[in-house]
């Protein structure tokens, strides 16, 4: 047996098309991305340009250069980019309905290649955050969010930073792994204001 494994690790060491495969610093970007995008096919919901990196997303893949000094201005710029971005609700209006927000936050449908376009998309929230009480499943990804009203007070200012944040969540932390819901057009902007009602509201099962 030892000299069939043996055999077999020369055998593919030797072969070119093998090395070719072995992809790392170095590697060639142009060879690896047609090998990404041939594993991919066109769906109406999940389309290729998926794939495709905005600079945000480039600065965020590169962990020597995001997580050192030098980046550290190039981070705080994307930052700022990004928050300018953000698109804030048409009336003013921050809050929906909590109960509705509840129902978005625990799906977790939307925006696969099986998924018909215009099917509305959840929010997944609890797949990384605690956020009722009541629920005892949820993940840990993200920092628990139970009061977070209570902590926070339901004031303006709260509201607008609430939106920027599940808008964009770039535009406060460049690298977050937290989705960017209304700047991809995961959620709607009525799906965030019941989403910040479920956050914010008194009566929600999340401040009480």
């Amino acid at each position: 047996m030892k000299r069939i494994l043996l055999a077999l690790a020369f055998i593919l060491a030797a072969t070119p098309a093998f090395a070719q495969t072995a992809w790392g610093p170095g590697a060639d970007d142009d060879a690896f991305n047609a090998m990404l995008r041939a594993s991919f096919r066109e769906r109406p919901a999940a389309p290729l340009t998926r794939l495709d990196q905005d600079p945000v997303q480039q600065f965020c893949s590169d962990p020597v250069l995001s997580q050192s000094r030098a980046g550290a201005a190039t981070a705080d710029r994307l930052e700022r980019e990004n928050l300018a971005a953000v698109k804030f609700p048409a009336d003013g209006q921050f809050l929906g309905d909590w109960r509705r927000g509840e129902t978005i936050a625990q799906s977790g449908r939307g925006l696969t290649w099986t998924d018909p376009p215009n099917q509305a998309s959840g929010g997944n929230c609890y797949n990384c955050h605690q956020i009722s009480g009541t629920e005892i499943s949820f993940g840990t990804l993200g920092p628990s969010l139970l009061g977070y009203g209570k902590l926070r007070g339901n004031t303006p200012e709260t509201q607008r930073q609430t939106w920027a944040k599940i808008w964009n969540a770039k535009s406060n932390n460049a690298c977050s792994n937290m989705p960017r819901a209304g700047h991809m057009g995961i959620l709607t902007e009525a799906q965030i204001k019941d989403i910040i009602a479920l956050l914010l509201d008194p009566d929600s099962p999340v401040n009480k």
